[in-house]
């Protein structure tokens, strides 16, 4: 069970900073993504990897 807190916390971190980096413009692929320069995804990108590391220190 640990193991796959494990994993999906990773998944959760690295899908989350992906989310805050599109939503901040700093990485903005692909170029038609509604989530470029949109405080929201920032936001829900930041909340979904504190979930993520929550999950792998809890």
């Amino acid at each position: 069970m640990r193991n796959a807190r494990l994993i999906v916390g990773l998944v959760l971190v690295l899908v989350g900073l992906g989310w805050a980096a599109q939503g901040a413009g700093i990485f903005p692929y692909p170029a038609s993504s509604f989530m470029i320069n949109d405080t929201l995804w920032v936001y829900i990108g930041l909340g979904t990897a504190v979930l993520g590391i929550a999950l792998i220190v809890g």
